[in-house]
């Protein structure tokens, strides 16, 4: 497996993993009506949240998450246009030189994505990906083919504002949840485990948060499939803070390090 999964993609695929499905048997039964209806109180348009990401000891990359400042339609969808951007610092360029792009178009009422596009840049290999989601037919149309889904299943931008939507209160130390993730033409079956609240000193001071075990897919970048922790702000933005990943050579870890254009207050934030 080429390095450019230990940088950009394995932050986006660990970004992703904390989803929880609203409840199983409900989702089931939601698929007798057109479309499931939820809400989102927790971004909204102009939202920008920047990450540093640390290799070890090295400051290797920087990761920019932005909701556009407008809704775009898509296929007579009202969507929310979701950026992702990941590149190397220049300090790190000469050793692994990244510049990826990933965009998510999720449907403003059910949440879940109409089109996802990815390119990547990484030293001397590039890739494109286009797909195109039909959830009632639970098939997707793609550059590459086309492949039956699972309804509502996630991109691996999408995922991470689907996941903010959801409400944690009710979850129990130790709960495990499912959820469905499209990654490279493949679904990934993942679950995560919660494992409660934490209040963790970070880049931006000190945060009160939700901590989460994602079952990793164990490969050569994972050492195991618990090898990544992640905290999430303990309030209605639900922002990712931290994840660790403990990889198979070496380490991972990223950080947020600036925030604007909350939707909500940052309650989260000790002051």
């Amino acid at each position: 497996m080429k390095m450019k999964k230990l940088i950009i993609l394995s932050v986006a695929f660990v970004l992703s993993s904390f989803v929880i499905p609203q409840n199983r048997e409900q989702e089931t039964e939601s698929l007798a009506t057109p479309h499931r209806m939820l809400s989102n109180n927790a971004f909204t348009y102009g939202e920008e949240l920047n990450y540093r990401v640390h290799y070890g000891i090295i400051n290797a990359a920087k990761i920019k998450m932005k909701v556009d400042d407008e809704s775009v339609e898509v296929h007579d969808r009202q969507t929310y246009h979701l950026i992702a951007d990941g590149k190397t610092l220049s300090t790190f360029d000469w050793m692994f030189k990244v510049r990826d792009r990933f965009e998510s178009y999720m449907d403003m009422e059910y949440m879940a994505p109409v089109k996802y596009f990815k390119s990547v840049k990484e030293d001397n290999y590039s890739d494109v990906d286009l797909v195109f989601f039909d959830h009632d037919k639970k098939k997707i149309k793609g550059k590459k083919k086309n492949m039956d889904c699972p309804a509502y299943v996630q991109d691996i931008i999408g995922a991470v504002y689907y996941a903010r939507t959801i409400d944690f209160n009710a979850a129990t130390k130790g709960q495990k949840f499912p959820i469905d993730i499209y990654l490279d033409q493949e679904i990934y079956n993942l679950e995560f485990k919660f494992l409660g609240k934490e209040t963790i000193k970070s880049d931006i001071g000190k945060v009160k948060c939700i901590k989460i075990k994602p079952k990793a897919v164990a490969d050569r970048v994972f050492k195991d499939d618990e090898s990544i922790t992640l905290w999430v702000s303990d309030d209605e933005n639900k922002i990712p803070i931290r994840i660790e990943a403990t990889l198979a050579v070496g380490s991972l870890k990223v950080d947020l390090t600036s925030y604007k254009g909350l939707k909500n207050s940052f309650s989260a934030k000790v002051k």
